[in-house]
């Protein structure tokens, strides 16, 4: 069992979560390089995004530019990074990572990943990481009782 299957089911019983999307768990990532870090992971748990069929890859894109809105309406980042790459845990998931315009261009104009020590990162179980994702939330809820009308 990889990382990302085990998360998938610490979030069905209810871990960390910010919310339950129509293609799988939305969740914080477990260290904060940059406020509001968080995965997008695919539920049931798949190899790639090539693995789904059409229908599931929409509503996984879509997941995941949603989890975007909610983070650029929630922290008032510059815009947000969408990465999917599975190399070392071999199921879908998409890392999801809001940029600000405050960073240092050096780090800035480099994928996150590259730019900042996650070793280093600060874990992401502070009162503003709760907040975050009580207001993230907050926003998915809205949007989607909105976008039913």
């Amino acid at each position: 069992m990889n990382l990302i299957e085990e998360r998938v089911i610490m979030a069905r019983a209810g871990g960390f979560v910010i919310s339950r999307l129509a293609s799988g768990w939305l969740v914080l990532g477990d260290v904060q390089p940059l406020p509001g870090y968080c995965l997008l992971l695919a539920d049931p748990v798949v190899p790639s995004l090539n693995d789904l069929r059409v229908e599931e890859r929409v509503a996984f894109l879509h997941d995941m530019s949603r989890a975007g809105d909610a983070l650029l309406a929630v922290t008032g980042c510059l815009r947000v990074n969408y990465e999917i790459w599975g190399n070392a845990e071999p199921a879908l998931h998409a890392h999801i990572m809001p940029r600000y315009a405050s960073e240092p261009e050096e780090k800035r104009l480099r994928p996150a990943c590259m730019g900042y020590s996650w070793q280093d990162a600060p874990k992401s179980m502070s009162e503003d990481c709760k907040r975050l994702v009580t207001n993230m939330r907050t926003y998915l809820e809205t949007e989607t009782s909105r976008s039913d009308c």
